[in-house]
Order: structure tokens, then C-alpha cells, then sequence
């Protein structure tokens, strides 16, 4: 039989997704990646590059919409949605957008509406801020049979592309559809949970159910944890989603993202690093203050400051004596978001030994140390930081001068009791 020139390039693709940067290969050069820390681990294959090896078996004779952004790519960096399109073994009929667009183009609360993807003349849809039954009427109304989930997560709660990944699979649970979730490295690592659990009280769209801060699982688990623990029961009366994960090969639980040989994509724009992405899930925190965590720099949440901070912060900051972490006294202007044109004092977070390093233990010890010692500290008026933390407690203890031991302590049982349930779902070693 003679292929297409579609067919020919969608063969192209799939061996590209499969056969670039053989077993073994290092980090791609220029990516940014950050150094590899513990066993060297052989290339990771996505579940994507998995799925093509399978000549696309999962999806045969369905109707495709796929949830993406510019991290949705093959080991050679071309993008899923281009390799479907050209391949005439999968009927791909529709693209949806998350938090910042599928080209990824919007800042942090954006998107980028509706449209029509030039490269290939797919609708796009915009999923931002959609949930429920108006997403099941989106996915209706876009003709699919199958929605195939694909975008790198950054493992700290309040990134909202699992709370995407969550509001698809119930939103296709109501419409009938089926869920494919091809997984993804988690870049910080997966060998533990950290932080605090959400309490419901507190559920957004930064956390939608009690899961850890820093959940160290991959969107493939998380999946298989929400259709275990919140898409069923008497709250879901609709029934778990017909879910499908394609897992990776080649992915440790102690890997971080330098040592998968995958290049690396900035899921959104103040993601342009692995080396943020470690920090993240401690100094995104800073969101809920009166402090920058450093959006409108060239290393957002690798630095945190504001007018009138000064080295008092740091000096208390490497008095902690935090694990894998030191504090450097540092300035910038940042050119957006809070004290935009204005130079900020703070500091500047170098990560010495990234397995001993904990983000989250480092956030608290950043919050107590600014209360402490710079007197124009203040909480935003909306008390987003409990949306980000999950509850009030960590706030009324910072606020009543509690150390960092007993700040953790106080989630401990929380956080004891979610990795039990975490471990029933983890699909690597």
C-alpha cells in the first residue's frame, strides 16, 4: 500500500518519538536541564514515545482531542499534535488548551481563548476556568470519543495542570468519553510526598482534593489516584472515568530531570528552568506575601524579595541550617508583577545538594525568617496562602512565631496518612 504524504510524516514522527537520543543518552545540550544527581538512569520514554512504539493501538478507531501546551513533545522536540495530525492511523479532531494556551503564551490566571492552531487547522479550546458540566458540553460539542491528556507537570499541588488533568477526567466521566493520560516524568523527583494536605474547606482551583503540596507522583498516578479516591463513591455518582495511563520507561523515582536525557520545555513562562522547577513548590509561597517571588526576573522563584528587605534575611535564612540549601544576599527589579521598576532586597536560593534539598521545608523556613526580621512583611489581604498551603495553619502559626519544626510537625499526620494512600497508586520504583 502506498502512504500518504501525511502517512509518510506521521511515521517520521512516531520514529522520531522513538528512536532519538538512543538509551543512555546525557542531557541535551543548551536545554537547561540541571545536572544529574544519584544512579545514572537510561533515556526516559515518555508514554507518548510508548503509544507510537504501539503503532497508537490506544486510540484506534476513536475520535481525538488532546490536552497539551508546548511540552507535549517528542524526544526530538517536535510536538504531539503535528505527529498525530500527520499520521492517518489516529483521526485527531480537536486541541485544548490549559492555564497560559497551548503555545503557552499567557502569564499565571491567563489563557488564550479559543482558535484555530495554524501548523495543522485543529480547533483549539480553551479549558481555563472550565470545570463540570460546561466542560463535558466542551468535549460534546468538539466530537470526541477520547480525551488524551500530555504536559509536563512541576509536582508541587498548586500548579494547576493536574487540577486540569482532574476537571478533564470528571468532566469526561459526565460526557461518556474516555481518558488516555500519557505520563511524564515528575522533574523534582518522586521519592517522597512533603508538605501539607489540603483540607476541603480550602479546595480551588490551586487544589481541588487532599493531596500533598509537593505530591512526588507523576500525572499517570495522580490519575489513578483520582479515579481511586474522588472520581467514585456517593460524591461521584457517575463512576470512575474509563482511564487509560501509557507509562514511561526508564523513570526512577529518585530522578530528577537532568538525568532523564528528555530536553526540557518551560511548562509555563516563569518555569524556564528544571532548577525552578526544584525551588518551586517552597518559594511559590511567596505568592500569598507581599513579597516577589521573583516573576518579572530571569530566575523566578530562585530569588524572593521586596523594597526594604535586607541581609538581616539571609543571615536568619542560613541560620536555619536548612538541608541542601544556601542563602545568598541578592537584589533585582523586576520588569512585572509585584514592585515592578523597583529594586528588592531578599535572597537568592543556591541548591547545593538537590537530594537532600526540600522545597517545602525551605519555604517555611523562608516565610518564619521574613516575618521575623523584616517589619514590612504582610500576608495578602485575601489570605491566599491558605489556598496555597490548604489551610489557615500554617498562617496562624507563622503569625503566632512558631518555629519551622513546628510548623511541619503540625502536618505531619496529614501528610503520613496521604502517603499511605499515595503508595497504592505509584506505578515506578
Amino acid at each position: 500500500m502506498t502512504l500518504s504524504r501525511r502517512g509518510v510524516l506521521g511515521l517520521a514522527g512516531a520514529a522520531g518519538a522513538v528512536g532519538a537520543l538512543g538509551a543512555g543518552a546525557g542531557p541535551v545540550a543548551g536545554t537547561g536541564a540541571a545536572p544529574a544527581t544519584g544512579p545514572r538512569a537510561e533515556r526516559v520514554r515518555t508514554g507518548f514515545e510508548q503509544l507510537a512504539a504501539d503503532g497508537y493501538a490506544a486510540l484506534a478507531g476513536q475520535r481525538i482531542g488532546v490536552v497539551t501546551n508546548p511540552t507535549g513533545i517528542t524526544a526530538d522536540a517536535r510536538h504531539l499534535v503535528d505527529v498525530l495530525h500527520a499520521d492517518e492511523r489516529v483521526d485527531l479532531v480537536a486541541v485544548f488548551g490549559p492555564e497560559h494556551g497551548f503555545r503557552g503564551t499567557a502569564q499565571a490566571g491567563g489563557s488564550e481563548g479559543a482558535g484555530r492552531d495554524p501548523a495543522t487547522g485543529l480547533p483549539v479550546y480553551d479549558t481555563y476556568a472550565t470545570s463540570g458540566q460546561q466542560l463535558a458540553d466542551l468535549f460534546t460539542r468538539a466530537g470526541i470519543d477520547t480525551v488524551v491528556f500530555d504536559i509536563q507537570d512541576v509536582g508541587a499541588r498548586f500548579y494547576t495542570y493536574v487540577w486540569t488533568l482532574y476537571d478533564c477526567m470528571r468532566a469526561a466521566a459526565l460526557a461518556g468519553k474516555a481518558v488516555v493520560v500519557l505520563d511524564r516524568p515528575n522533574p523534582v523527583g518522586g521519592r517522597r510526598a512533603a508538605g501539607p494536605v489540603l483540607e476541603r474547606p480550602y479546595a480551588s482551583f490551586v487544589g481541588r482534593e487532599p493531596i500533598a503540596l509537593a505530591h512526588g507522583m507523576t500525572a499517570a498516578e495522580l490519575a489513578l489516584l483520582f479515579n481511586g479516591e474522588f472520581l467514585s463513591g456517593t460524591a461521584f455518582p457517575q463512576g470512575p472515568v474509563r482511564l487509560r495511563t501509557v507509562r514511561m520507561t526508564g523513570w526512577r523515582r529518585d530522578a530528577l530531570f537532568g538525568a532523564t536525557g528528555l530536553p526540557w520545555v518551560p511548562p509555563s513562562p516563569n518555569v524556564p528552568t528544571p532548577d525552578t522547577a526544584l525551588a518551586y513548590a517552597g518559594t511559590c509561597l511567596f505568592e500569598g506575601t507581599n513579597l516577589s517571588e521573583g516573576r518579572g526576573t530571569t530566575t523566578p522563584f530562585e530569588v524572593v524579595g521586596a523594597e526594604g528587605v535586607d541581609r538581616r534575611w539571609a543571615e536568619a535564612a542560613n541560620g536555619l541550617e536548612l538541608p541542601g540549601v544556601w542563602f545568598r544576599e541578592t537584589w533585582f527589579t523586576p520588569s512585572f508583577s509585584k514592585h515592578t521598576g523597583k529594586v528588592c532586597g531578599g535572597v537568592r536560593l543556591i541548591v547545593h545538594d538537590r537530594d537532600a534539598f526540600d522545597p517545602v521545608l525551605t519555604g517555611v523556613g523562608l516565610l518564619v525568617t521574613a516575618r521575623r526580621v523584616w517589619s514590612g512583611f504582610a500576608w495578602r489581604s485575601d489570605h491566599w496562602i491558605d489556598r496555597l498551603t490548604g489551610s489557615d495553619r500554617v498562617r496562624t502559626l507563622v503569625d503566632a512565631g512558631a518555629g519551622v519544626q513546628e510548623v511541619v510537625n503540625d502536618w505531619a499526620a496529614g501528610l503520613a496518612r496521604f502517603a499511605a494512600v499515595r503508595e497504592k497508586y505509584l506505578l515506578y520504583p
